[in-house]
């Protein structure tokens, strides 16, 4: 069976970025949560930018893989940033709540300068 989603990781800026592209399912929990699983064996990051650019599709569990990072981060005071997201899942994402845990941003670039501490 071939899957609908890649994960991938990259460090900008020494800040590290997740993207995830294709449908954000149950699927693809095993992916997503071994990649962060590996970020935070070399290094447990203050911040972590999820790139939500290329997601076609996500359901209730591709929420809760989103949310288990953000909950597993923060215990650590580890804050998680949005980019990329479409409308149509930002107002999922609005409807669940998970607003009140993250920061959204346009880019990557944003994120970044804001982390920085670049943003006016």
């Amino acid at each position: 069976m071939e899957n609908n989603y890649t994960v991938t990781l990259d460090i900008i800026d020494d800040i590290p970025v997740m993207t995830i592209e294709g449908d954000l399912t149950s699927d693809a929990k095993s992916a997503v949560m071994g990649t962060y699983r590996t970020l935070k064996e070399k290094h447990v990051p203050d911040n972590l930018i999820i790139n939500f650019e290329k997601i076609n599709y996500i359901n209730s569990a591709g929420m809760a893989i989103i949310i288990n990072i953000i909950q597993d981060l923060g215990e650590t005071n580890g804050r998680v940033k949005f980019v990329g997201l479409s409308a149509h899942i930002k107002n999922i994402m609005d409807i669940v709540g998970i607003f009140d845990f993250v920061e959204i941003f346009n880019s990557i670039r944003e994120a970044i300068s804001e982390i920085k501490g670049k943003l006016p």
